[in-house]
This record gives C-alpha cells, structure tokens and sequence, in this order.
C-alpha cells in the first residue's frame, strides 16, 4: 500500500491542523470541561464552517462526499490536539449511517450533522464482555439493553446501537431511552444509555455491526497515532531543554535509548492504524489489521505515553501543560473498544480460523 496522501488530503490535514492548532489551548479545554457537555463547541462550529466536520457525509446532507481516509485525516489531528470536540463520534457514526441507511433515512438523521448543529454517535461499549457479543437485545423492533462510554452520548439526538440482531439506530427522544453521564478518563464526558423497549431502525445485520466495530477501532487506533505523535514531539522538546549535571538530558545515553524505543512504538502505531483503515476504506477484509493496530495501539501506545512522563519528570503532571490529556487520552483509547489481551486474543483466533492457502 502506499502510505503518501493525497495533495487534496494534504490540504485537510493541514487546515485541520491549523484550526485545532490555533484554537485548543489551556483555556479552551478549561471553559470546554465547565460547559454542559464537556465540548468545546465553538471549535466544533467552526470545524463545520470550514467543510471538516462533514468532509465524510454525503453532499445531498451538506457533506463533502469523501472518505474513510478523509475521516482518519481529521480524527489524527484530533488526537494530536486532543481537541474537547465530538470528531470521534459525529465521523464515525455518519460513516455508518452514510453506508448503510437508506437516502430517507440519511436526510432525516445526518440533518445539521454537517453544519456542526446536529451530533450522532455510536453504542458500542458494553458494561462487562466483549464489544463483538453485544447482549442488547430485539424484539419486534424494540430494543432493550444497556450501554456504557458512549461518546458525546450527552449530547447525540441519534444513536447507532449494536445488538443481538445487528445495527439499530435510535432516537434519543424516544421514551425508553435514558441518558446518565459517565465522567471518564480522558476527562471529556460520556454516557451511560440504557434502552427500555425503546424503537429503533435496522440498518445492517450483524455483518453492520462488525464494519461499524472495525471502523471505529481503526478510528481510535488513527487517533492514538496523533496522541502518541504529539507527545514525543513534547519529549523530544523538553529533553533538549531540560539540564541536568551541565547537559542536556537528551544526551543522556539512557534518555535517547528511551526516546528511541518510543519513536519505534509511535511509527508502528501509526502504519498498523493507516494500514487497517486504507483496508476498510478499499472494502477489503480487515478485521486482522484491525486487531493488529488496536495491539499496537493499546500496547505500544502506552508504552509511548509512560516514557513521556517518565522523561518529563514532574512536569508531565502539571495539569497546565498539555503533556497530561496525551496521556489521559491514550489510557482512555487503550481501554476502549478491547484492550491489549482482548485484541492478541482476537488476532489469534482470526489467523486460526483463516485456512491456509
């Protein structure tokens, strides 16, 4: 495969870049973390306004008609800002919707998703088991089950839900929905949703529910590479600036070997994270490469964001400076969606069930 962008995605990342760049800041996360949701919705707002937050959507929903690639684009620079805004959610939710509901059924839930006015989101956590056996459940079209740690869930109007019989999108107006927030690690709020016989729309059968698991996997796992890059450029940073005995502490034969190792960790999790979403955006099997790029994120990831404290020393927990959220949100990723066991686990049984050619 070839791992060069396009110029056009280029351009992406870097207006992407630029916004997130010039906007997330100390104060910004602050007034985000005091606001109702958690979110930084100025910044979503203007994501929107400058055609990045519909940039995957459809153009009949006022979207820009890409990709997954597109989508990877932005949740990277996402991750690399750790921007208190819901990319995560709104990109890989519309993706699902965009793929599987009908042109009806997209006009009427991907409304103002474009425009940053409107959020969708994804259930797919569950409280305790594996996310590839969801124990919600169907009957007659009415869905009953619990979900945890479901991002921007707060704020989402519709909500894609992962069941016994497959994808279902729901409503979260309907009177058998309940929204409870989660206050979790990334420090950016998240839901609590339990279905009591609550209606829902079909979209795929479990077949759906796998794509959509793939994908956001692969999501998290491209953000990570953005998380785990901006920490090493912070490490690479403060370490040459840092002085100790006289030298810098970069010099440190036992600092570079360390700063070394992490480069090592960062580039595997960014090419198994491009390689598993390149698949899912060709239409090829994945589900290897996505087990493989959640290891390597979850494993590798933290093995990155532990060294970065370690060499910061003090000043990776200084809660002003921006080193801390990297790694809060790199602990929230790893544990998201199947952790490192969980994963190898997965692999394991993917590769043995493949037969030999």
């Amino acid at each position: 495969m070839d791992f060069r962008l396009s110029s056009e995605q280029d351009d992406l990342r870097e207006l992407t870049n630029k916004i997130l760049t010039e906007r997330v800041t100390n104060d910004s996360h602050k007034a985000a973390a005091a606001s109702e949701h958690g979110l930084d919705m100025s910044l979503w707002k203007m994501l929107a306004d400058s055609g990045i937050v519909g940039i995957g959507l459809p153009e009949a929903v006022g979207g820009g008609g890409l990709g997954l690639l597109e989508a990877a684009v932005v949740l990277e620079e996402v991750g690399r800002a750790t921007a208190p805004v819901p990319a995560f959610a709104v990109l890989v939710a519309g993706a699902a919707i965009a793929k599987f509901a009908s042109a009806t059924d997209q006009a009427a839930w991907l409304d103002g998703v474009a425009a940053g006015d409107r959020i969708v989101t994804i259930a797919l956590q569950e409280a305790a088991g594996d996310v590839h056996a969801p124990t919600t459940t169907v009957a007659d079209g009415r869905i009953t089950g619990e979900k945890v740690c479901v991002p921007a869930g707060t704020a989402a109007r519709t909500v894609l839900v992962s069941t016994t019989d497959g994808l279902y999108a729901v409503d979260v107006s309907d009177p058998g929905v309940t929204v409870q927030r989660e206050d979790t690690t990334s420090g950016i709020p998240e839901a609590m949703i339990t279905f009591t016989n609550a209606a829902g729309t079909k979209l795929a059968g479990t077949e759906g529910t796998e794509w959509l698991l793939d994908f956001a996997t692969a999501a998290e796992c491209v953000m990570m590479s953005g998380v785990c890059q901006r920490a090493l450029a912070l490490t690479a940073e403060y370490t040459k600036q840092r002085i100790q005995f006289d030298r810098q502490i970069a010099s440190f034969q036992a600092v570079s070997q360390r700063a070394g190792d992490s480069y090592v960790n960062t580039e595997g999790v960014k090419l198994t994270a491009w390689q598993a979403m390149w698949r899912l955006s060709e239409g090829k099997p994945a589900a290897e490469q996505v087990a493989s790029a959640k290891f390597w994120a979850s494993d590798g990831g933290s093995q990155v964001l532990y060294a970065a404290q370690h060499l910061h020393g003090g000043a990776g927990v200084d809660r002003d400076y921006p080193l801390h959220r990297c790694f809060l949100w790199g602990k929230q990723i790893e544990l998201s969606l199947g952790s490192t066991m969980p994963s190898l686990v997965r692999l394991g049984k993917l590769i043995a069930d493949t037969p030999l050619a």
